[in-house]
């Protein structure tokens, strides 16, 4: 057997099938392409799907890959067996009917036992029990002994869907020996023991099946096979599990280095070094392929993987973030197939960091509470914790239900996960009443749509002023026949030039003529089946339904709209080509006066980075580039690579907005003709709206001209109130800031003097209770640090006292209270003092039994507390 490593044996393979015919293809995304039932890649042939299926052509009839992969399914089991990972690299030959069985079984003889010179001796196969063909093949063709083939049932060694391609499949393994073993004499592939691991599974798919369980024989058989890099190379380099591989051992090693940590030392732990050894491969190439960390799909995913890790990091007692530096290990290894990685390196190493800063932020605080939690529990001799706490861990500190479950197993406590989940749709629900509250008029919302049937089309598009019928009228969610002046309600027209809000983009506005009549046009929107209808108000006259009518949008609001939403485009590619392909749509909103872009992004834009964004999307404006629209198939809209929304729903046909080579992108909104039109582009602000979401607000064409004027004379009254001109203005606004500064140090200083030459006098008026002596002084309006600076000022002086000092302003009254050390011995605690009197005057407050502070908002009750100060200062001195 050849001693080779991971990165050996992924190449070693795919030269070999190279030289066997096949096209190697590069390891596609984990991110599935076009596919929206994955989350992520979780198989080899899981991207070459369109290619069994007959939706695609392949690039070639033989083809080989080496690629990555993702499940999480299993993701408990992660660190605590030998054999489960949430990445793995998965080896794949495949043919889209060319070759079948026979090529299939001896080319992965071949390569098992010359390339890989691995005992003949040592491998065992299974085959379905039906297939008599693959049988024959390993016997009769191969060499390998009756006793050697195992027949097995449909459970193990047949591959299916509920409908669609399916076979038979065989399964080679590789005996490591009675050591590994249950001891049976009845021992063999297919037993739960360890002994016979399989390495390489050869499907035949040679039926397609139907919707009633029919196999029909496949004219052209397929052949896909799947061999995990990994667990071969726990063969080779002769290692019980896949951490100990080498190029694994490299990270755990680094895990041990930063941690200080002895693997070996502590099962648990060690349990822990494995877990991020595990993750963080996963971690590294989700980031590389775009993934960003949110509370939605993949980004969760990703989060979670994370937030995992960070946590049994910080049970090996790493306290800093280091998940990054371990991201070094996976980046310089895996690069040698993986280029990606190091182009992509400051970005994935970003994106880890900023991930686990925040969760840092959080996760202490976090954990203090579920241990409270699991102690309340223990206390109460219950097992399961409720639903709704631990939605609050997830909702306030950002902890996974599966992160609070993982350490409530670990206590010997469960999660009420139907619980958890009523309360993330209870929220969900609040939100979406939430959007649909400020939805105004005729909305996606409405359960009951009776517009359905009524004809109506869209001409929006080619213009903005059309002869038309109307053929419904709506009043109150009734149909009517008609509406009067004064009166308001929805028509829906024959034809009409008016665009209903969707995709981001609002409803256009304008007029209604008809014989002796007007309607105003207030909004246009769009009823779950795709009827436009107008919400308009009569001005003059009576509109029936059948009357005909001049429908006229108003064209500058359509016009700066229409600016605005190409702009959305523009700025969509200018963040990606600046930011990178992770950035995604995350939602629009495009007016007449301005727009709004939501996408996916780890942090807050630099200001170099915005202006580089302004720049590329004024100089594709300046370009004056033709904008065309053209309808095509999704499926060739797809393998142009045009862009679409992830969760958009589309239909055979889309509508593909082009400017210029620049952009393309699916959208049925409506659009300038030439980029130039657009005039200017302008980004107002960058914020963020969620955890991975940013959003840009921006100006384009004549509102970036009065954004413009209006920044001009603003800066002409500032540049008169402070005696000079444009040219001189922040040279002249900084020398009175400076001077202000100045000013108020002067100002404090003076303060600070008062206030010591107050000291004196303010300790005369003590009271004596008992054995110490009493102040209680009233500073005005101080601020708490100039309250706090005079009550050490007064402590200093005062060997056997209590300071209780209070402030007041217009809303609100402040307390601070000090005891001298003497005091605290005498039975002191100036944290009930100031928590009593804070409640008097309806507030709170606390503190130690030294130092606290505290206030409240009800200025009349002051005389009141300060007076039960005293009492209870007596009833804990015991006088």
């Amino acid at each position: 057997m050849k001693k080779l490593g991971l990165h050996d044996i992924r190449k070693e393979y795919l030269e070999f099938f190279r030289d066997k015919g096949h096209l190697i293809a590069p390891s596609f995304s984990l991110v599935p392409k076009n596919d929206k039932s994955l989350l992520l890649i979780g198989a080899g042939m899981a991207p070459l799907k369109p290619y069994f299926t007959g939706e695609k052509t392949p690039p070639s009839k033989r083809m080989a890959t080496c690629q990555k992969c993702i499940r999480t399914g299993d993701i408990d089991n992660v660190g605590r067996t030998a054999r489960h990972a949430t990445f793995f690299e998965m080896l794949g030959n495949f043919s889209f009917g060319d070759y079948f069985k026979k090529e299939a079984i001896s080319w992965a003889w071949e390569f098992l036992t010359e390339r890989l010179e691995l005992d003949p001796n040592d491998l065992w196969v299974s085959v379905y029990h039906e297939d008599d063909e693959a049988y024959e093949l390993w016997n009769k063709m191969i060499g390998i002994p009756e006793d050697k083939i195992v027949r097995l049932g449909k459970e193990d060694n047949f591959w299916e869907l509920e409908v669609g391609p399916s076979g038979p499949c065989s399964e080679i393994y590789v005996d490591r020996g009675q050591a590994y073993g249950c001891g049976k004499e009845t021992c063999k592939p297919g037993c739960d023991c360890d002994r016979f691991l399989e390495v390489w599974n050869l499907v035949f798919t040679q039926f397609d099946k139907d919707e009633n369980g029919i196999y029909h024989p496949l004219p052209n058989p397929n052949i896909d096979t799947g061999m995990g890099l990994e667990r071969i190379a726990t063969i080779m380099e002769n290692t019980d599990n896949i951490f100990e591989i080498g190029a694994i051992k490299d990270i755990l090693n680094k895990v041990l280095e930063i941690s200080g940590y002895k693997y070996g030392s502590d099962k648990e732990k060690d349990i822990s070094v494995r877990i991020i050894t595990d993750h963080i491969r996963a971690i590294t190439f989700l980031v590389s392929d775009g993934v960003v960390p949110s509370n939605e799909g993949r980004g969760y995913v990703l989060r979670r993987l994370i937030r995992r890790a960070s946590r049994h990091g910080k049970l090996l007692g790493i306290e800093d973030t280091f998940l990054d530096k371990v991201a070094d290990v996976v980046i310089n290894s895996w690069m040698v197939e993986y280029k990606e990685l190091k182009e992509n390196e400051t970005q994935i190493k970003k994106v880890i960091s900023i991930e686990e800063e925040k969760f840092k932020e959080t996760i202490n605080q976090g954990l203090n509470i579920l241990e409270n939690m699991i102690e309340e529990l223990s206390q109460n001799n219950n097992k399961i914790l409720d639903g709704e706490r631990a939605f609050k861990l997830y909702d306030t500190f950002g902890f996974p239900p599966e992160l609070t479950s993982e350490i409530l197993k670990e206590k010997g406590f469960e999660i009420d996960l139907d619980g958890f989940n009523r309360c993330m749709s209870d929220q969900r629900e609040r939100a979406r009443r939430a959007r649909e509250e400020t939805d105004s008029g005729w909305g996606n919302k409405d359960k009951d749509d009776i517009t359905v049937g009524i004809k109506s089309s869209f001409i929006g598009y080619e213009t903005l002023m059309a002869n038309t019928i109307v053929n419904a009228i709506i009043k109150d969610n009734n149909i009517v026949e008609k509406l009067v002046e004064g009166e308001s309600g929805f028509i829906i027209l024959e034809e009409t030039p008016f665009y209903g809000e969707s995709g981001g983009q609002v409803g256009d506005k304008g007029l209604i003529k008809f014989e002796n009549g007007l309607a105003v046009v207030e909004d246009t929107k769009v009823t779950p089946s795709k009827t436009m209808i107008h919400h308009v108000v009569i001005k003059n006259g009576e509109l029936k339904v059948g009357d005909n009518v001049f429908a006229e949008v108003d064209v500058n609001l359509r016009e700066s709209t229409m600016r605005n939403h190409s702009a959305t485009h523009l700025l969509h590619k200018a963040l990606r080509n600046v930011l990178g392909n992770h950035v995604s749509q995350a939602g629009s909103l495009v007016t007449p006066t301005r727009l709004r872009f939501d996408f996916t992004h780890f942090e807050p834009l630099t200001k170099d980075q915005i202006r580089k964004i302004e720049e590329i999307v004024n100089n594709e404006i300046l370009k004056a580039q033709e904008v065309k629209t053209e309808i095509m198939t999704l499926r060739d809209a797809q393998e142009k690579g045009i862009i679409g929304l992830f969760e958009e729903k589309y239909g055979e046909y889309v509508r593909v907005v082009s400017i210029g080579n620049f952009s393309q992108e699916l959208c049925g909104g409506t659009h300038v003709k030439n980029s130039g039109q657009i005039g200017m582009f302008k980004i107002l602000s960058e914020s963020s709206v969620a955890s991975g979401v940013r959003r840009i607000e921006a100006l384009t064409g004549f509102n970036v001209y009065q954004y413009i004027y209006e920044l001009e004379e603003n800066i002409n009254k500032i540049a008169s109130t402070v005696g000079g001109n444009k040219q001189n203005v922040v040279e002249k606004v900084s020398l009175i800031i400076e001077e202000s500064k100045n000013k108020e140090l002067e100002i404090k200083n003076l303060r600070k003097k008062l206030i010591l030459d107050s000291v004196d006098d303010i300790i005369n008026k003590a009271k004596t209770i008992g054995n110490l002596r009493l102040i209680i002084h009233d500073c005005e309006d101080m601020s708490p640090q100039e309250m706090r600076e005079l009550g050490d000022i007064i402590k200093s002086k005062l060997n056997d006292g209590v300071i209780f000092l209070v402030s007041r302003d217009e809303d609100k009254i402040v307390f601070i209270s000090m005891a001298t050390e003497k005091a605290v011995e005498l039975g002191v605690n100036v944290g009930v003092l100031v928590k009593h009197a804070s409640n008097v005057v309806g507030g709170n407050g606390g503190g130690r039994k030294d130092l606290a502070q505290g206030g409240g908002k009800f200025a009349d009750k002051l005389d009141d507390a300060l007076k039960e100060i005293e009492i209870l200062l007596r009833e804990q001195l015991k006088i």
